[in-house]
């Protein structure tokens, strides 16, 4: 089942060169497609026209439920308020503690500030916030850039054991992540 379809877009900043001319991609339930690009090339900004924020000037994009993790896990979260307190915000909390347990994320970890958790645990609380909304599409914009290798490993791991309820649009510059992980990858100039 497709959860994103982007259809011929086309998109440029105010006095700016097109950055898409005629542009499309689909994803679906059960599927990583990876975006690659250097800084610049538009990663973020498909995200800001998946999500709604930036409007395309021509052509069409179709996206089920979505939730997204952010590049920088100390920023995604308020620091004044418990990480659970912020999942309540936002999403149910059915299924929490199984949810919470296969991210290998106790429950004293939840009723902790952001700034008392390591860069490896709050990511892992983003995924956990990402899929506790129920998405049908997880938007991933350098997931584990601010983590050291193996934590950046595990993360992707953990995220790809829920293929089979989310597509995952993931943006990424390594690109041997995105050979692993990835159904397909688009590389943007």
């Amino acid at each position: 089942m497709n959860v994103l379809s982007v259809d011929n877009i086309c998109f440029a900043y105010p006095y700016m060169p097109l950055l898409y001319d005629h542009f499309s991609l689909e994803v679906s339930t059960g599927e990583v497609v990876s975006i690659l690009g250097a800084s610049g090339s538009g990663k973020s900004t498909l995200f800001e026209l998946i999500t709604g924020n930036l409007i395309p000037q021509k052509g069409t994009i179709n996206v089920a439920s979505l939730s997204q993790i952010f590049q920088d896990p100390y920023t995604s979260f308020h620091p004044s308020f418990t990480i659970l307190n912020q999942i309540k915000d936002v999403a149910t909390l059915e299924d929490l503690m199984l949810l919470a347990s296969s991210l290998n994320l106790n429950e004293t970890l939840l009723h902790q500030k952001p700034y008392q958790l390591s860069g490896g645990q709050l990511q892992r609380c983003s995924i956990l916030r990402a899929l506790l909304m129920k998405p049908k599409l997880i938007l991933a914009d350098e997931p584990t850039s601010a983590l050291d290798n193996i934590t950046g490993l595990h993360v992707m791991q953990l995220l790809m054991q829920f293929l089979d309820r989310v597509g995952i649009l993931l943006i990424t510059h390594d690109k041997h992540l995105a050979s692993w992980c990835s159904d397909s990858v688009i590389a943007l100039k």
